[in-house]
C-alpha cells in the first residue's frame, strides 16, 4: 500500500465531502487575478541593468537598453565607479512587470498566457507557474523541439508528417510541446502544426505549445509591459519591422520570457530552458510518487553548430533525440552518418558533408571547430540508444509521432541490467501515451514473454486510466480477469479509483451515511478522529448496486465477518463481529457467488463507461442477465442523475445493453426454444438471485419483454397445461362440459410433448431401417435415459390442470364480473329496499370476496419487493386504482344506505361506484391482441384531453363571464351565475345556443324580472319597452367569435392531438400491450381457481394455511426456476456459445455495411497515394545520387587517365612517386573500414569525454582516427590538468616528466596527470568474493559494496599499493580484522584480469591499471562465517548478490563479474 494508499485515501476523502453542502463559495475570476498577481510579484522577478555604461552609442548602455530604459539610480551609481560592465554584477532582480494573458490579433483571435522571468529563476517555480498558476495539467511527456532558428525550407510531405506527428502524439500522450517561442525557424513550423490542429479539431483538448524565448529580442515588447499585469495583453505581429529582433509565434499557448538585462542578445534562454526540462524530467509520472519519471525526447530539425551542442548535451542528459533527415544542416549531417561505424565517420567526411548541407555558411568554419563537432558526432551515433533518424523514405518508421515514442522506448530498455523492468517501464510509458500501436509493435513481441500476473499492475493502470483498447490488448496477450480480480482488495481499489460520476457521488452519501449513522451506534472519541475518512468497501458497493437493481435482488459482495473499517487510528479499531448486524444477511452470504467478468463489467457500467464495459461483457458468463442488468442500473442513475448530458449518455447505453440482450436471445430461441425459456427464468446467482424476466421487466426494457420468445413464454404460462394451439371456443366449452376433456377435445401440453416423442422416435426407426445404422438409436436411448420418461395425465389431474390454467380463470371472472354487474344493476335499479334484500346481501357478500382478492394481491409477494415496493407498484396501476375507488366508494355509500337520514344519498354514491366497476371491466380487454393496444391508445388520448380542458375553459370563462356581465345585472344566486357563465357557453359549443343574446326570440315569460324565481334565470335589463337593452350587435359578434374558436379552431386541434398521439403510440402500442400484458398473466397465475364470490372460501383457506397453520407459502417454479448446478453450468456454456454467435454476426453486419466500406476505401487510397508518393521522392532521389556518383566516377576516371598519360611521358618515374588522390576522400571506401574496425575495441572511449571529471575543464576533442600515437595529430593541443586534490601542486619536475610517461591507449585530449595521484599507471585492485548459497550448489553469490550517498552498486576494491596485498582502503569497509584473513588469502585467489582500463580520469601521461582478483569461499570455512557476520553488521552496506546479468554495476565491473562467471562455468 503505502504512498498509493494514502494518495487513494485523499482522493475519496475529497469525495467523500463533496457530497457535503460547502460552506466556502468558489472566488471570483476578480479574485483570482489579484491572487495570480499577488503571487507572480512575489515568486516572479526580472534583471534589470542598474548600472548604465556607455556603448557604441553615446546613448546606449552595454547592456543595450537605451540611457532612457534605465532608472535615475543607475545613471551615476556610486557603487560601481570604476568598474567596466558587466551583467551578472550590474544586472540585480526586481519584481517582473511583464506577465498576465496575451492576445494576437488577426483572425481566430488567438489567446495565451506569459511571464517575463530572470534567468536565475528557480526551474520549481516556473513549474509551479505553469500547473498551479496557469492550471496545466502535469506531462506525461516533454517534447523538447530544437533546431534552425532562422527559416528555412522543408520538403511538403516532410512539413506535413512532422506537423501531424507532432500534434499527435502530443494529443494522445498529454505533452507538452516546448520551443524558443518565436515566429521563426523550427518554432514556426510548431506553430502552424498547433494551428492546423485547432482549425480542425475545435472540440478537443488542447495542445499545449511552451515558448521559452529571450525578452531582449523580442519585438514590440513594450506592449506586454504593466506593473498590474496585462489581461490582456494585445500584441502585434511586426514580421516586416522586426528587423534583428523577432515576433512572438501566435500559435504557442504560454510564453516564458527570460531575461538576464540585456537587450538585442541571442540565446540568453538556453540555460534556463535546459534547467526547467531537467526540472520537468525529474518530476513524477501522474504525480505517484513510487512511479516513474516523466520522460523527455527532443526532435531535430535543421539546425546549426548550436543545435549540434544541445543534441550532444541532451544525449550524455539521457534523453533520447530524434533527427529529421530531409529538413537540412546539421540534421542532415548526423542522418548520413548515423548508419556508418564509427571509424568511418572521419573529419573528411565531415567536411564534405558540412560543406554539402551548410553551403556558403561552411566557409566560415574554422578547422578546429570541425575536429571538435567531427567527435561529438562520432559520440552521437556511439550512443544510438539515444539516437533515432526519422527517415521519410523507409516505411518502418511510419509516422513522426512514432518514430518520438519508438525512440523513448529504445531508450528504455537500454540498461541490461534491469530485465523484465526495461519493458515494465516501456509497457507503463505506453499506457500512460494510450499508444496501442506501440505496445502492439513494441512491447508484446517474441522477446518478451509475459506471465498474467506479471501484467496485473499493467491491467490496473489500463482500468483506471479508461484505456480500453490497452485493456483488450493485455487480455489478448494473457492476462487473466479471473486471476486479476481473485483478491477482493484489488476490485476495492478499482471501486476507490473511480472517476467522477453519479455512482460515486452516490457512493460518497452512502459512505457518510453509514459513518453518521456508526459514530452514533459506537460514540467513538470523535475529537481524536477529526479529519478521518471512512474509505470505501465492497458493503457500500453491494448496498448502492443493490439499491440501483431493486430490492428484490440479494446482495452481489455480502459482508465479510468483519464489520465496517474504518479509516481510524489503530487504537480505537472496531472488533470483529459475525452476528449482529450482518445476521440478517447470512443467506445472502451463504447464496452469493462471485464472477469476475461481472465484477469487470459491473464496475464499468456504473461509470457508464460504453468502451469498457463492452469489454467486460463479453467476459461475463451470464451475458443475457449481465446486459438487462446493465439496463436496469444505467435507467435508475438516469432517473436519479441531475445533469441532463450524463443523464443522455446512460439511457443510450441502457439501450444499448438491451439491444444486447435482445440479439443473444434471439441467437438462443432461433437455436433451442425450450433452453431459451429456461434462461429467462431461472435464477442467476451473480446477479443477486432474481431472473432474467423480472430484471427486463423492472428495468421497462418493453422491447426485449415484446420479443416473440418471451410472448411464447408469456402465453405458455397463460395457458397452463393446456396446450397453447387449443382455440379460445374449446376451451370455453369445456369449461361448461368439462368431461370433453377427457375425450381428446382439448389438447393438453404432455399429451403434446409425448407425441412429439413417439413421432421422433418413429422417425429415427425409419431411417434406421433405410440405413441399416443403429448408431442414431442409441444415441437416442442414451439421451431418453437421463431424463424421466413421461407419463399421459391422470383423469384427476386433466380436471385439476384445466381449472387451475390463468386463462380458464380469466374467463369464469370474466363470466362471474358480468354477474356481478347484473345483480349491482338490478339491485340499483329494482330492488333496493330500506332493508337489505337477499339479492343485496349476495352483492355485500360479493363485493367482500372482492376485497379479500385485493388485499391478497397486496400482501402477495412471490419476488421479494417488500411491502413498500409492492404498495408502490400495487398504487401505479391504473386498474388498482379503480379498484380501490370503486370498494372505497361502495362502502361509503353502504355506509350511508343503511342510515335513514342519508339513505338516498348513499342510493347516489353506489349509483356513481357502478360506474366505476364498468369502467374498471375494460381491463378484461387487455388480453385481446386487438382491443387491448386501443386501450392504451385511449390511456394516452385521455391525458391530452385533461391538459386540453385547461385550454378551453379559458374560452368557456372568457365568454361566459363577459355574456353574463353583459346580459345579467347583478345577479346573486350561485346556481344561476354557475348555470350562466359555464354551464351554458359549454352547452354552446355542441349546438345548444342560447335565446337571450337576441332581441328576435326574447321572452319574457322565460326569465323573472328581479330573480325571484328560482326556477327562471334573471331577466337582461330592459328600456322602457320592456324590450332588453343590451346591445345586440356585440352579443352576436362574440358569440360568432366564441365558435369561431372553440367550435372550429379548439375542437380542430383536439382532433389533431388525437391523431398525432394515436400515429405516435401505434407503433409501439404493440410492444407496450406485449410488457403490460405480463402483470395481468400473472395476476391471474397466482389467483385461486374459484372465481368470485366462490373465492372467498380460498381465501380462508390461505389464511389458515398461512396465518394458522404457519406453513410456507408454495412457491411457483413457473416465473422463478433454480436449475442444478450441472445444468446450470450447461446452460450458461451454451449461452456464452450463442453470444459469441450474436457478436460475430453483429461484426460481420458492421463490416459489410456502407459507412464501413467508404472508410475502408478512404484509408486504402491514403495509403496508396502515401506509398506512391514516397516511392516518387525515393526514387528521384536515387536517381540523382547514380548520377552524382557517376559524374564522380566519370571525373576520377579522367584523372586516372590523365596520371598514366604523364607516367608514360615521364618514362615511368612518377608511377612510384605518386598516385591520384581519388577514391580516398569518399565516404563509399572500403579500406578504412576495414583497417580500422580491427582497432575500434581498441580504442578509449571514456577517457577522451570533453569534460573532464569534477572540474571545469574541457579536453581538446580527439576523433577516432586521431586516438593512436602513431597517427599525425599536428593541431592536437590538449590543455594541463593536475588536480591538487590528489597530491600537492604542480611543480617544474612533473612537467618535464610528462615526456616519460605516454599512455598506452592514445591520445586523451589533456597533460598531466589529472585527478590520478601520480603519473603514469595509477593501479588498483577489484576484490569479487565469490560463494554458493547452498549445498545444491545452485545459486552462485559475490560480495558487493552499496554506496548510500550515490545510491549505486560497486565491488570492493580501491588504490594497489602491492601487487601482494590488498587495498587499504577495505580495512575501513571489511573491518581490520576480515581485512587481514582474507588478505592472507590473496595468493590462493585467481587474477581474472590485469591490465588497462578506459577511465574517464586517464589523461596523456595518467592512467588507470586494474587487477581484477577473485577469491572463492568455502561455505563451511570459518572465514566465511566471519564475512556473513560482517555483512549481517555492516546494516546493509556489504551485501551478497547473485551473480546475474541483470547486475547494476559499472560496465567495466560488470565485465569483471562476467569473466568471473565464466571461470566458475556459471551462466551470466
Amino acid at each position: 500500500m503505502g504512498e498509493d494508499a494514502v494518495q487513494s485515501r485523499l482522493f475519496h476523502t475529497l469525495a467523500i465531502s463533496a457530497v457535503r453542502p460547502s460552506k466556502h463559495p468558489s472566488p471570483s475570476p476578480s479574485f483570482q487575478r489579484c491572487a495570480f498577481t499577488s503571487w507572480t510579484k512575489e515568486n516572479i522577478h526580472k534583471r534589470e541593468c542598474c548600472f548604465f555604461e556607455k556603448g557604441v552609442r553615446e546613448d546606449v548602455c552595454k547592456c543595450g537598453y537605451s540611457k532612457t530604459d534605465h532608472v535615475d539610480e543607475a545613471i551615476k551609481p556610486e557603487d560601481f565607479t570604476g568598474e567596466s560592465w558587466d551583467k551578472h554584477r550590474h544586472a540585480h532582480e526586481v519584481p517582473t512587470d511583464a506577465f498576465g494573458d496575451i492576445s494576437f490579433g488577426g483572425l481566430g483571435q488567438k489567446t495565451g498566457q506569459y511571464a517575463r522571468v530572470s534567468t536565475d529563476t528557480s526551474p520549481e517555480i516556473l513549474y509551479q507557474l505553469l500547473t498551479e498558476q496557469w492550471k496545466l495539467s502535469p506531462p506525461n511527456l516533454l517534447i523538447s523541439v530544437t533546431g534552425g532558428a532562422k527559416n528555412f525550407y522543408l520538403k511538403a510531405r516532410l512539413k506535413n508528417m512532422f506537423r501531424r506527428g507532432l500534434i499527435k502524439v502530443a494529443q494522445t500522450t498529454g505533452a507538452w510541446i516546448i520551443t524558443g517561442g518565436t515566429h521563426t525557424g523550427v518554432m514556426k513550423h510548431v506553430g502552424q502544426a498547433v494551428r492546423d490542429h485547432v482549425l480542425s479539431n475545435s472540440t478537443e483538448g488542447q495542445i499545449v505549445a511552451i515558448g521559452v524565448a529571450t525578452w531582449g529580442i523580442i519585438h514590440n515588447r513594450d506592449a506586454l509591459v504593466h506593473s498590474e499585469g496585462c489581461f490582456p495583453a494585445h500584441y502585434e505581429m511586426d514580421i516586416e519591422g522586426q528587423g534583428r529582433l523577432s515576433c512572438l509565434d501566435n500559435n504557442h499557448t504560454h510564453f516564458l520570457l527570460v531575461d538576464d538585462g540585456t537587450s538585442g542578445h541571442y540565446g540568453v534562454e538556453i540555460d534556463l530552458r535546459s534547467r526547467l526540462e531537467k526540472c520537468i524530467s525529474r518530476k513524477r509520472l501522474g504525480n505517484n510518487e513510487g512511479g516513474m519519471t516523466i520522460p523527455v525526447v527532443c526532435v531535430v530539425l535543421d539546425g546549426g553548430p548550436g543545435t549540434l551542442n544541445t543534441i550532444y548535451n541532451a544525449m550524455l542528459n539521457g534523453t533520447p533525440c530524434v533527427i529529421m533527415e530531409g529538413s537540412g544542416r546539421i540534421a542532415d549531417v548526423i542522418a548520413q552518418v548515423a548508419g556508418l561505424p564509427v571509424t568511418r565517420v572521419t573529419i573528411a567526411l565531415i567536411h564534405q558533408l558540412m560543406k554539402k548541407f551548410f553551403g556558403k555558411e561552411y566557409e566560415n568554419f574554422p578547422h578546429l571547430k570541425i575536429i571538435e563537432w567531427t567527435k561529438k558526432i562520432q559520440d552521437i551515433i556511439r550512443m544510438s540508444h539515444w539516437l533515432t533518424i526519422f527517415r521519410i523514405s523507409e516505411d518502418n518508421h511510419g509516422d513522426v509521432d512514432v518514430a518520438i515514442l519508438q525512440a523513448l522506448l529504445k531508450a528504455s530498455r537500454t540498461s541490461e541490467t534491469l530485465g523484465i523492468e526495461s519493458w515494465k517501464r516501456q509497457l507503463e510509458l505506453a499506457i500512460t501515451w494510450n499508444r496501442v500501436d506501440i505496445a502492439e509493435t513494441e512491447i508484446f513481441t517474441e522477446e518478451s514473454q509475459w506471465k498474467s500476473g506479471d501484467l496485473h499492475w499493467a491491467m490496473f493502470l489500463a482500468l483506471v486510466g479508461n484505456k480500453p483498447q490497452f485493456v483488450s490488448l493485455l487480455l489478448e496477450n494473457g492476462v487473466s480477469v479471473r486471476d486479476f480480480l481473485q483478491d477482493e482488495e484489488t476490485l476495492c481499489d478499482l471501486y476507490k479509483q473511480l472517476p467522477n460520476c453519479i455512482f460515486l457521488r452516490k457512493l460518497a452519501k452512502r459512505v457518510q451515511s453509514s459513518k453518521r449513522s456508526r459514530g452514533k451506534a459506537f460514540r467513538i472519541r470523535r475529537r481524536a478522529h477529526l479529519g478521518q475518512a471512512e474509505m470505501i468497501s465492497m458493503t457500500h458497493v453491494s448496498d448502492e448496486v443493490r439499491h440501483l437493481l431493486g430490492s428484490f435482488t440479494h446482495a452481489l459482495y455480502p459482508p465479510s465477518n468483519m464489520t465496517y473499517s474504518l479509516n481510524l487510528s489503530a487504537s480505537i479499531s472496531l472488533s470483529k463481529s459475525p452476528m449482529g448486524s450482518q445476521e440478517p444477511l447470512g443467506e445472502d452470504n451463504a447464496d452469493a457467488r462471485r464472477d469476475p467478468g461481472r465484477d469487470f463489467f459491473l464496475w464499468a457500467v456504473v461509470q457508464n463507461n460504453k468502451e469498457l464495459a463492452e469489454i467486460a461483457w463479453e467476459l461475463c458468463r451470464d451475458c443475457m442477465s449481465a446486459a438487462l442488468a446493465a439496463s436496469k442500473i444505467l435507467k435508475t442513475m438516469a432517473e436519479e442523475g441531475s445533469d441532463a448530458d450524463e443523464t443522455e449518455d446512460m439511457q443510450e447505453l441502457a439501450n444499448h445493453y438491451e439491444k444486447h440482450a435482445i440479439g443473444v436471445f434471439s441467437e438462443c430461441h432461433n437455436s433451442d426454444e425450450e433452453r431459451a425459456r429456461k434462461l429467462l427464468v431461472r435464477v442467476s446467482p451473480f446477479w443477486g438471485r432474481t431472473t432474467c424476466l423480472r430484471l427486463a421487466l423492472e428495468g421497462d426494457d418493453k422491447s426485449f419483454v415484446a420479443q416473440s420468445g418471451v410472448q411464447a413464454l408469456l402465453t405458455q404460462i397463460w395457458c397452463g397445461e393446456l396446450s397453447v394451439d387449443n382455440s379460445v371456443w374449446r376451451v370455453l366449452v369445456c369449461m361448461v362440459f368439462f368431461p370433453l376433456i377427457y375425450t381428446g377435445f382439448l389438447v393438453f401440453r404432455r399429451d403434446e410433448i409425448i407425441h412429439r416423442e413417439a413421432e421422433k422416435k418413429e422417425e429415427i426407426k425409419t431411417v434406421e431401417t433405410v440405413t441399416g445404422s443403429t448408431l442414431r438409436t442409441n444415441s437416442y436411448s442414451l439421451d431418453r435415459s437421463g431424463r424421466k420418461r413421461l407419463k399421459p395425465l391422470s383423469c384427476w389431474y386433466r380436471l385439476v390442470h384445466l381449472y387451475s390454467s390463468p386463462q380458464v380463470k380469466f374467463y369464469w371472472n370474466i363470466v362471474s364480473y358480468f354477474a356481478f354487474l347484473f345483480l349491482f344493476a338490478v339491485v340499483l335499479m329494482i330492488d333496493f329496499q330500506a332493508t337489505p334484500s337477499a339479492g343485496e346481501v349476495l352483492l355485500y357478500i360479493w363485493l367482500l370476496s372482492l376485497v379479500c382478492e385485493e388485499v391478497r394481491q397486496l400482501f402477495y409477494d412471490p419476488d421479494g419487493f417488500g411491502f413498500h415496493k409492492k404498495a408502490k407498484m400495487y398504487i401505479n396501476e391504473l386498474w388498482n386504482i379503480l379498484d380501490v375507488l370503486s370498494i372505497l366508494l361502495f362502502i361509503v355509500g353502504l355506509a350511508f344506505r343503511l342510515t335513514t337520514e342519508l339513505f338516498y344519498a348513499g342510493k347516489i354514491l353506489l349509483c356513481i361506484d357502478f360506474v366505476v366497476f364498468c369502467l374498471r371491466f375494460m381491463a378484461i380487454f387487455t388480453i385481446s391482441r386487438t382491443l387491448g393496444p386501443k386501450i392504451i391508445i385511449v390511456r394516452r388520448m385521455m391525458t391530452d384531453m385533461f391538459f386540453f380542458m385547461f385550454l378551453l375553459s379559458i374560452w368557456v370563462v372568457a365568454y361566459g363571464v363577459a355574456k353574463q356581465g353583459i346580459l345579467i345585472h347583478n345577479d346573486n344566486r350561485l346556481d344561476w351565475i354557475v348555470r350562466g357563465a359555464i354551464y351554458e357557453p359549454y352547452l354552446i359549443i355542441f349546438g345548444n345556443f342560447p335565446n337571450n343574446i337576441d332581441y328576435t326570440a326574447f321572452e319574457l315569460d322565460s326569465c323573472s324580472m328581479n330573480g325571484t324565481n328560482p326556477l327562471k334565470p334573471k331577466c337582461p335589463v330592459l328600456n322602457e319597452n320592456q324590450m332588453p337593452a343590451f346591445p345586440e350587435w356585440l352579443t352576436i359578434i362574440m358569440l360568432c367569435v366564441y365558435l369561431l374558436f372553440a367550435n372550429i379552431l379548439l375542437l380542430n386541434l383536439l382532433i389533431a392531438i388525437f391523431n398525432f398521439t394515436f400515429q405516435t403510440v401505434q407503433d409501439n402500442t404493440d410492444r407496450i400491450w406485449k410488457f403490460q400484458r405480463y402483470e395481468l398473466i400473472k395476476e391471474y397465475h397466482s389467483r385461486p381457481a374459484a372465481p368470485p364470490p366462490f373465492i372467498i372460501f380460498s381465501h380462508f383457506y390461505f389464511f389458515i394455511r398461512n396465518m394458522v397453520l404457519c406453513r410456507p407459502p408454495i412457491i411457483s417454479k413457473e416465473f422463478k426456476s433454480e436449475l442444478p448446478q450441472m445444468e446450470e453450468e450447461e446452460l450458461l456454456s451454451w449461452e456464452a456459445l450463442m453470444k459469441d454467435r450474436y457478436l460475430l454476426s453483429t461484426q460481420q453486419e458492421q463490416s459489410q455495411s456502407m459507412e464501413r466500406r467508404i472508410l475502408d476505401m478512404a484509408q486504402k487510397v491514403s495509403t496508396i497515394t502515401d506509398r506512391l508518393e514516397r516511392e516518387e521522392e525515393t526514387s528521384s532521389a536515387a536517381v540523382a545520387q547514380r548520377l552524382a556518383r557517376l559524374e564522380e566516377q566519370v571525373v576520377q576516371s579522367a584523372k586516372a587517365l590523365q596520371w598514366i598519360v604523364d607516367s608514360l611521358k615521364c618514362g615511368g618515374f612518377a608511377a612510384k612517386e605518386g598516385q591520384p588522390q581519388t577514391l580516398t576522400t569518399t565516404d563509399e571506401s572500403p579500406e578504412p573500414s576495414t583497417n580500422t574496425s580491427e582497432k575500434e575495441d581498441g580504442f578509449h572511449v571514456k577517457a577522451r569525454q570533453f569534460h573532464y571529471p569534477n572540474s571545469k575543464l574541457a579536453r581538446f576533442p580527439v576523433p577516432e582516427e586521431k586516438v593512436p600515437w602513431e597517427v599525425n595529430f599536428s593541431s592536437y593541443m590538449p590543455a594541463y590538468y593536475a588536480s591538487e586534490d590528489n597530491g600537492g601542486h604542480v611543480d617544474g619536475s612533473e612537467s618535464e616528466a610528462l615526456n616519460n610517461y605516454r599512455n598506452p591507449g592514445g591520445r586523451t585530449g589533456i597533460r598531466g596527470r589529472g585527478a590520478l595521484s601520480h603519473l603514469g599507471p595509477n593501479r588498483s585492485a577489484d576484490l569479487v568474493l565469490t560463494c554458493m548459497r547452498d549445498s545444491e550448489r545452485s545459486v552462485f553469490e559475490y560480495l558487493v559494496v552499496w554506496d548510500e550517498s550515490h545510491g549505486t552498486l560497486a565491488l570492493p576494491g580501491g588504490p594497489l599499493q602491492s601487487a601482494d596485498h590488498l587495498p587499504v582502503t577495505l580495512k575501513r569497509t571489511m573491518g581490520k580484522t576480515l581485512y587481514e584473513k582474507i588478505n592472507a588469502k590473496v595468493s590462493e585467489g585467481t587474477k581474472v584480469f590485469e591490465g588497462y582500463v578506459d577511465d574517464c580520469r586517464n589523461t596523456d601521461n595518467a592512467w588507470v591499471e586494474l587487477t581484477v582478483l577473485n577469491i572463492h569461499l568455502d561455505r563451511t570455512s570459518q572465514l566465511m562465517v566471519d564475512v556473513n557476520g560482517m555483512v549481517a553488521s555492516s546494516h546493509g552496506a556489504l551485501q551478497w548478490r547473485e551473480v546475474s546479468g541483470k547486475t547494476r554495476l559499472s560496465a567495466n565491473q560488470r565485465d569483471s563479474l562476467r569473466q568471473v562467471a565464466e571461470l566458475h562455468n556459471r551462466k551470466f
